[in-house]
């Protein structure tokens, strides 16, 4: 007889209570794969009883403590008595849904979730709750709600098994308890796998124990707030005291923690470039005289950015020529490998600047010894060298697609993030890919225009994210293992910026990689968006509202006059404008076509609303930004053009 685990919460009886509702679609997020509901919806009560299988105690202690918050009591027993929400695994396979899909029914009997396995079950808990009431996610403890979930039957399963979302904790370091926080939001997304970015020139964050001045030197350098990049360079007495690292106790319990909301964790390790914390602990490891000399950086320009390609102001390069390179690799790959079980290791390969390299001694004895034609074949001899120390310790070599481009090793799987070329080329060659192209899976990207987000060299808007697509015209689709959101930490000093960062394009993200091919529609998701903005506000998690700011487009009209013409992303809002310095509501001129600047305009303020009610951020242009996009200086009266804060996009972005 099988063994069931099973919860008591909501009305020992939970009463089914008929409701006529709107046959309107539930905003589930990503849209399920099929999903029919029916007028009706089941009330929960004070008490309830959830039977679920033992081996799906994690789901079902999920579910526990959401019903708890919400002021339903909860008891656990393993006896089989009826229940109002059941979670059960099928005794026989069904494969249409695979490992993580789900079948759930909601009627007057109660709620039923099958799956094959307890991921599928934790998925179906997700979208169980996105059904139930926005309160459910309140952050604080929820009275007075009528816990009502509409009649729907679902069938729904991932397109893509590697969902994943990265997480930059090197640029600046976040602590323990906000990565599990970052887990938490995730999975509500059903986001399968956190890619951590543990190691840069910011600072090495993750313990080796046989290292130990990796973290009590790389993992500290000096606190910088402003523009990232920009810095002036800290002075030798500025305390190097602003960072941190995880211990191997934490990763074990981050691993822990991630595994019970079924999600992997993937450890980065950037090398051979983006490597200065490393040089800095261990100078012998550069191929450069004078490494000792070198810091931690803390945001300083460290690389010069050019259509030719990065060049190096500082050795930021582990030496491919020094055999001290390849057994201290061997000793963090070895401990890294034991601390996490997830099969691949991510090893970096990307933005590696060759210039000191092509002036060592000892680079250039390897390129004779080894037939080496350039630097790209030299770093494609360390990426081979690598990828059998991390094959010896029984994982799979992932890298950037840089790795690519010297020849790869026969085993490697490449992660594409300067579009999808590298992806394109590596699939072609037969080898897995994973898909995170700056051109829509980059969250660190601006988000509305430059003048009102920290400063990125370039911009993602939500419409955009949305419609990334992994699988790339001509390419063996089965050797695309998904896709994944990168949010790199320049720019992002604390928790409620990566927040901010995150959502909504995370949203977007997670239904290209889990929802149908062809299923996409985006005033449809927008609108599902907008109720999930609603869900974030109870559960106090910041967000961007940048989809409601219109896009400023300038140009040169007949007469030589300054034309603007401003676009939203969302339907059927309406912008109002002003010229006069003061701030326009709905009863200021209305846009509806492209405007002419007056000549002695300074600034030109607009607002966007839905009817009546103010939606968008209320957003001031300089007429002389708006000048110096399309390089025009105005005429009358003279004034002096102030250049736009960002510069021209490199040719590669910066990591």
């Amino acid at each position: 007889m099988k063994k069931l685990f099973l919860l008591t919460g909501i009305c020992l009886f939970s009463t089914a209570v008929i409701a006529q509702t709107a046959n309107t679609e539930p905003a589930i997020i990503p849209k399920p794969v099929n999903i029919v509901k029916h007028t009706g919806s089941l009330t929960l009560h004070k008490n309830i009883i959830i039977v679920a299988p033992a081996s799906a105690k994690p789901v079902s202690n999920y579910l526990t403590a959401k019903l708890t918050n919400a002021g339903i009591f909860v008891t656990a027993t393993q006896q089989a008595l009826p229940a109002v929400i059941r979670l059960a695994l099928n005794t026989k396979a069904d494969p249409v849904i695979g490992a993580e899909g789900y079948h759930l029914s909601v009627t007057a009997k109660g709620v039923v979730i099958r799956a094959n396995q307890p991921a599928g079950l934790f998925y179906g808990v997700q979208t169980l709750v996105q059904l139930m009431p926005k309160q459910i996610e309140s952050a604080d403890k929820v009275t007075g709600i009528t816990w009502k979930i509409p009649f729907v039957e679902i069938t729904d399963y991932p397109r893509f098994a590697w969902r994943g979302l990265m997480f930059d904790v090197s640029r600046h370091f976040f602590t323990k308890a906000e990565v599990k926080h970052f887990i938490d939001d995730m999975v509500k997304y059903k986001f399968n796998l956190l890619h951590l970015h543990l190691t840069d020139d910011e600072g090495w964050r993750i313990e080796i124990k046989s290292l130990p001045r990796l973290t009590q030197v790389g993992a500290w350098n000096v606190k910088k707030v402003g523009d990232f990049g920009t810095f002036i360079p800290p002075t030798a007495d500025e305390p190097r005291d602003y960072g941190g690292f995880y211990t191997q106790d934490d990763i074990r319990e981050l691993v822990a923690y991630a595994k019970e909301r079924y999600v992997n964790i993937m450890p980065e390790i950037d090398v051979p470039g983006h490597s200065l914390a490393a040089v800095v602990a261990y100078p012998e490891l550069s191929c450069t005289p004078g490494a000792d000399q070198y810091h931690v950086r803390s945001g300083e320009k460290i690389m010069n950015w050019s259509s030719t390609g990065n060049t190096a102001l500082v050795d930021n390069t582990l030496c491919p020529a020094n055999e001290k390179v390849y057994e201290f690799l061997d000793k963090v790959v070895t401990e890294v490998a034991q601390l996490f079980p997830f099969p691949y290791m991510h090893m970096g390969g990307d933005e590696c600047a060759k210039n000191f390299w092509a002036q060592s001694d000892a680079v250039k004895a390897l390129m004779v010894k080894d037939t080496l034609k350039d630097m790209k074949e030299v770093q494609a001899y360390f990426e081979k060298r690598l990828e059998k120390i991390v094959e010896s310790k029984g994982k799979k070599f992932m890298g950037w697609d840089e790795i690519v481009e010297g020849g790869l090793g026969p085993n490697a799987a490449v992660m594409s993030w300067r579009g999808v070329k590298g992806g394109i080329e590596a699939a072609r060659q037969g080898h897995e890919v994973v898909m995170s192209p700056t051109d829509f899976a980059y969250l660190d990207y601006m988000q509305s225009d430059r003048i009102t987000e920290p400063h990125v060299y370039a911009s993602l808007r939500l419409s955009k994210a949305y419609q990334f697509e992994p699988v790339p015209d001509g390419v063996n689709a089965s050797l695309i293992k998904g896709g994944q959101g990168n949010l790199w930490t320049e720019q992002v000093y604390n928790f409620r910026q990566v927040e901010y960062m995150l959502w909504p394009r995370g949203m977007a993200i997670s239904e290209s990689v889990w929802s149908p091919k062809g299923t996409k529609n985006w005033p449809g998701f927008f609108s599902r968006v907008e109720s999930h903005f609603q869900r974030l506000d109870e559960a106090e998690i910041k967000y961007a509202p940048s989809v409601y700011d219109p896009s400023f487009l300038p140009s040169i009209a007949p007469n030589n006059e300054l034309r603007i013409e401003l676009t939203t992303e969302v339907p059927g809002l309406d912008i109002y404008y002003s010229f006069d310095n003061s701030f326009p509501d709905r009863f200021y001129p209305k846009y509806t076509a492209p405007l002419i600047v007056p000549k002695d305009a300074k600034q030109l303020r607009v607002i966007t609303y839905r009817g009546k009610q103010p939606v968008g951020r209320m957003l001031t242009m300089p007429i002389d930004e708006l000048n110096a996009r399309i390089k025009r200086v105005p005429t009358a009266p003279p004034t002096t053009v102030t250049p736009p804060p960002n510069p021209a996009r490199p040719a590669a972005p910066i990591k």
